[in-house]
This record gives structure tokens, sequence and C-alpha cells, in this order.
């Protein structure tokens, strides 16, 4: 099936930079968007989906979930509180009370138990998970979701390949020196349709204005000592406007979408955030990250969690059943994580503080063996009794499912060749 596409890079102004939201949102004002015809042109094919290559769909618990209260219970011991422990669908792996629906679909999740680092601090910690590398002053490093997209992204496609659901800032998860075209696509509410893609006015009064502005542009700054800009400008203008034209722009709008089966997901920002993210993926997005908010539980937690997992519980059990029963499950990797666990111990006002030592991440799909737990705690929760897993080697591993080389480099701006993992091994055990 032949497809006209175009690249979508971002940000620029008078320095060359600007964010990409701020740039596609005055894109979309110069033109509509109507007459899309989005049945059939954005119906792919069963071989479209055979063929497509990989993509990531990352589920960031921002703030540091709890790992007593999630995938690594402790009923019976008094680090556990009053958590129960419940079944699943795979006999003998138990998880908190609370994750009801993540737990039938256990058969396609894999929970790694033994996760631990060396950093508590949310920034630092948030920074790693996203990098595999801890922050410096002098680097800023690209993300494993803008790495993903540079390696596994379709060159000429007319939607970012990077995207971001939530209105959270999260260090670390930005392009770095790879450059604005793997910056991720901002997705603030994923409830409505981004207003920053919705436009007054036609296409054709809107190349009108693109001629214009080059026109200026040619006999003024590229005259003097701008050339390079001038084109790196006009050359933006151009790709974004590629995706505010493109029909599958429409994968933004939920509407689409059979009522009941936005319920499933839930009908929260989280719950159709990864509604969204199948939306995406299903048109070749190669990486997504939907952002829950509220996990850094120094107080009342047992009211916060019960709020968050009734969240985050059916839309992460959903999407992992949806992308399975579309066929899209061995493609796209699910990763459900957060920046670091939670103190074994509750404090005075009944949370738990941060605990980089030990904290668990789930992952499903994408070339990952489901139902199993890899790694264990000790009794109390204090520390890893088997299989430590680090942050080098989680992101190796995903490295394996996604084919994509962990040694190839990059060369920083100061002319520092960084590899895209560096150090860490493979978790074989939770490889399919």
């Amino acid at each position: 099936m032949n497809r006209t596409k175009t690249v979508v890079n971002v940000q620029t102004n008078g320095h060359g930079v600007v964010s990409r939201r701020g740039f596609v949102g005055s894109m979309a004002a110069s033109f509509g968007l109507s007459g899309l015809g989005w049945t059939d042109l954005m119906a792919a094919s069963a071989d479209d989906l055979r063929n497509r290559k990989m993509s990531v769909i990352v589920l960031w618990m921002q703030g540091g979930p709890s790992q007593f209260e999630t995938f690594d219970p402790k009923p019976g011991h008094q680090n556990g509180m009053e958590t129960k422990a419940i079944d699943t669908a795979v006999p003998g792996i138990q998880i908190a009370e609370g994750w009801g629906k993540t737990a039938a679909m256990m058969k396609d999740i894999a929970v790694i138990r033994s996760m631990t680092s060396k950093e508590g601090n949310h920034q630092r910690a948030t920074y790693a998970l996203h990098t595999g590398y801890v922050p410096t002053g002098t680097v800023k490093h690209p993300s494993f979701g803008s790495l993903c997209a540079a390696e596994l992204g379709e060159k000429d496609f007319d939607l970012p390949q990077i995207v971001a659901v939530g209105a959270q800032q999260v260090a670390g998860a930005g392009a770095g020196f790879l450059g604005v075209a793997y910056e991720p696509f901002s997705v603030e509410n994923p409830l409505e349709m981004p207003s920053n893609l919705v436009a007054p006015v036609d296409s054709s009064r809107f190349n009108r204005r693109l001629d214009v502005l080059g026109r200026l542009e040619n006999a003024g700054f590229a005259k003097n000592a701008g050339a390079d800009r001038v084109r790196e400008h006009q050359a933006l203008y151009k790709q974004t406007a590629g995706m505010v034209l493109s029909p599958r722009v429409r994968a933004f709008n939920l509407d689409d979408e059979p009522s009941e089966l936005r319920d499933a997901y839930g009908r929260n920002p989280f719950g159709q955030g990864c509604l969204l993210a199948r939306r995406l993926v299903e048109q070749g997005v190669t990486f997504i990250e939907v952002r829950s908010n509220g996990w850094d539980m120094h107080r009342g937690l047992k009211e916060t969690m019960s709020k968050n997992a009734s969240q985050v519980d059916p839309g992460f059990a959903t999407l992992i059943q949806d992308l399975k029963q579309r066929g899209m499950l061995e493609t796209t990797l699910v990763v459900w994580m957060g920046e670091f666990g939670r103190t074994p111990k509750i404090n005075p006002n009944g949370g738990r503080d941060h605990y980089p030592r030990a904290f668990n991440v789930a992952a499903a799909g994408g070339g990952v063996k489901g139902g199993q737990v890899i790694g264990k705690t000790s009794d109390d929760g204090s520390e890893v009794k088997d299989s430590p897993v680090s942050i080098q080697d989680l992101l190796r591993t995903f490295c394996k499912t996604l084919k994509i080389d962990p040694a190839k480099e990059n060369v920083s701006p100061q002319g520092r060749p960084l590899k895209i993992v560096d150090g860490g091994k493979l978790v074989t055990s939770l490889l399919a």
C-alpha cells in the first residue's frame, strides 16, 4: 500500500529552537482538518501489522510506586501493613489487592521483583530510568524512548515517532543531543483532541502564507549569515504541515472508539491515555509514554494507593488485552514502572519513603515471556535476595527484544561517543 508521508520535526525560533507543541500550534492555526476519510485511509492491513517494526508503550508511575502495594506484597509481615495478596491467572503468583484486572492478565505479564539502583532522588532516579545514565552537568543524554524512535521509526513518517501522554514533566524524557526530531510530542489531556492540531483555515490559504514567509526569509535573514537556520525553519514548516494535514492525526481522537471499550480502559486521563497509546501504535508510532501522577506516597498511602490503582489497574490490563486481541502484543513491548520503590517500614505519617534498593517492574508483549516472576526480595522486603536486576540490565534486555544494538554509539556535542546502553547484562529469563 503506497503512502505519502513526511517527517515531523519540531522546535525552531529566531535562534533555531522552540517547543514542538508551540510550533505545531502555530502551524495548526493556519489550516483546517476536515474531510480526512479516516476509515478508508487509516485501515491497516494484516500484512502491514505483521511486517511492522516493534513499538514500545511505557506506563510511567511518577513518584515511585510501592512494591508492597503493587506486585510484591508481604502479607503476614508487619511491613506489609494490611495489604492482602490476591491470586492471579498463574497458579502460585500473587499480587496486591486492588489489582484484580491485572491479575487476570498475568499469563501475559512478567513481574521483576528484584530491581535495584542507588538513586533515591526523584529527578536523578527518573533520569536514570529514562536514559540509562546518571545526570551530569555536561551531557544531556537522549531518553531510551528517543533512541527507540531513532532506531526503529520510519524516517518518512507523518506522525511523531515519540509521544508523551500526561501533563507531568519528566526528567530525562527528552531527545537530549539527538536533536529536536526526536523530542516527544506532548498530549496533556488524552480526553480531548490536542488543540494545537485543530485549525480554522484551509490548506490553500496556509500555502500562500508559507510562500510569503519563505520569500521574506530568503530575502532577508538567509542573506545575513542565516541560510542554515532558514533551511531548518522551512523544512520544519513543511514537515509539520505533513503531520497536521495527515489523516492519521485522527488517531488522537478517541471518539472513534466504542463506548464499551473506552469504559473498560477507564474514563480518566490515564485509562484514556492507554487507549490513545494503542491507537498510536496501530498507526505506526514507535514509542509512547503514558504518565500517572501521585505515587510519591509519604503520607496517606492506603487511601492514595486505592485511588491510583483503581485507575491504573483497568488501564494496564485492558491495554494488554486489547493489544492481544488485535494481534499487536507480540510486536508491542508494554512496560509498567516508576523511578524507585518505597521503604519497607511505614513512616509516622502512614506512608512510605523513597527506596531504590528493591523495587518492581512489570512487562508484557514485545518478546517478553509472560506468566512469571523474576527475582525475589527478603521476607521483610528490605533487600533483593535473588537475581538482582539493574537499570542497565533492564534496558539492555529491552534492546534485545526490540532488536536494537545496545552498543551502538551516538556522539555528544562534546565529541564523546555514548552507547545506547553502557554496561548491564541480559536478563535471559525475561526473554520469550
